[in-house]
């Protein structure tokens, strides 16, 4: 059997032939597709070349729109910030009776720490001192004048009433209030600390014969730093009628922030003054000879503060902070002016007056100690005292107030002490005073 035409040539032709002619068939198919594609790749190299320039000229002058219409931007909507923690030191409920350094206190949703500027071991010592004093009452606050903070605050009742006293504006002033008269009278009269006045009969009585204005031929006469130091009762009651008269006297009260609400961590009682229109009433309460005018021992340390901070008086604070127990702060006290009491040259006057109150008036027997120690050379101490009985004379009210500047720069305060006697006279105040004073420099 002859197989050589399977092989032969004639067959690989005739398949060559056949695969040729399905290559073609199939690119005959496929001839839209190409053109379709090759059509799409010439009108994007036509665009790339001859439509970029435009569209990024469009591009531009649409970021550079003019002024008249604005681009809106569009609002990302932010995360809200978490408020601060804040406390209010009225939403504590604290006990101003029974005021420490630093104490815990429990509240809806955890525990709280309040730290105070209290100075323990002050606080301590006057506590003790107090208690020893043979007072039927006393009260005693120690402040800075630099920036209010409140470094004592303590009371003693020897009936055991549980209050604080320092807050209380049931005491008679007395003669405290001479600081808001001889402010007035350097302020808006004219007067000097050297300036000549004239008295008649006593020193601390007030009668309507020594309110005369022309002086007798039995007159005293002698500075008004003196009289002031000295408390010499008619000097103020005739500067009162003459010289500064109801509205001065009530103005000046009023910056003292007589009438008005101390801002304070506590509650604290009005100081009420109501300066009367005629002359012996003028006279009582220039002099402070009276006890319708009253006070708080906080109060009358304030009243030293605006003298010796220049003529501003500091908003008075105890609480200094409130934390959490993990720490996070929830109240930070920061200094704060009240009122701007009096001018400058008007506080540099009243210390000229209260450094005679020192020197040769009511408090030389009381401070005498403290000036003939080495250690207080150079320490400027000014004073103002004051004594007045109750209305029925049965107590006894027994007032000093007093600024203390150290040397070189070093932080200064103010003391306010108050002793109610009875019957027996316990330690008086400028004694308690000078005890106080003592401790704390000595300290």
């Amino acid at each position: 059997m002859n197989t050589n035409h399977l092989y032969s040539s004639g067959w690989r032709d005739h398949t060559k032939a056949l695969r040729h002619a399905l290559h073609a068939k199939r690119l005959l198919k496929r001839t839209p597709l190409l053109i379709l594609c090759s059509g799409s790749l010439l009108v994007g190299l036509i665009f790339l070349f001859f439509g970029a320039p435009w569209t990024s000229e469009q591009v531009s002058q649409a970021g550079n729109s003019p002024s008249g219409v604005e681009k809106k931007p569009v609002a990302i909507p932010e995360r809200p910030a978490k408020k601060p923690v804040s406390i209010k030191i009225g939403d504590l409920n604290l006990d101003s009776a029974h005021s420490v350094d630093r104490f815990v206190l429990e509240r809806a949703g955890g525990s709280i720490i309040v730290e105070s500027s209290l100075d323990p071991g002050l606080q301590k010592y006057i506590i003790g001192l107090l208690q020893n004093s043979k007072t039927l009452k006393a009260a005693v606050v120690v402040l800075r004048p630099d920036d209010g903070r409140v470094l004592a605050m303590v009371s003693y009742d020897k009936e055991g009433n549980d209050e604080s006293l320092c807050l209380k504006a049931d005491f008679p002033a007395a003669s405290l209030f001479k600081i808001v008269s001889a402010a007035a009278a350097l302020e808006n009269a004219g007067f000097t600390p050297e300036q000549t006045v004239y008295f008649e009969g006593y020193k601390h009585t007030l009668y309507k014969r020594q309110l005369k204005q022309n002086k007798g031929r039995h007159a005293s006469k002698v500075s008004f730093k003196r009289a002031f130091g000295s408390s010499i009762n008619p000097v103020f009651g005739k500067l009162g009628i003459y010289d500064l008269g109801q509205k001065v006297m009530a103005d000046s009260a009023e910056k003292f922030f007589f009438n008005r609400s101390i801002p304070f961590d506590f509650p604290v009682s009005k100081s009420i003054v109501k300066v009367p229109d005629d002359d012996f009433g003028l006279a009582e309460i220039s002099s402070g000879f009276n006890k319708d005018t009253v006070i708080s021992p906080l109060h009358a340390a304030l009243l030293a503060s605006a003298v010796a901070n220049n003529g501003v008086m500091m908003k008075p604070w105890l609480v200094k902070r409130v934390l959490k127990q993990d720490g996070e702060v929830l109240y930070q006290r920061s200094p704060e002016e009240m009122s701007h009491s009096i001018s400058k040259e008007t506080a540099e006057g009243l210390k000229i007056l209260m450094k005679e109150t020192v020197l040769h008036g009511t408090c030389r027997k009381s401070f005498r100690r403290l000036r003939r120690k080495k250690a207080f050379k150079g320490v400027e101490l000014g004073a103002k005292t004051g004594t007045i009985n109750d209305r029925t004379d049965q107590f006894k009210y027994d007032w000093v107030t007093a600024y203390v500047l150290p040397p070189g720069g070093a932080k200064g305060f103010c003391i306010a002490v108050l002793g109610v006697h009875g019957d027996k006279l316990g330690v008086r105040a400028g004694h308690l005073g000078r005890y106080i004073i003592n401790y704390y420099l000595s300290s």
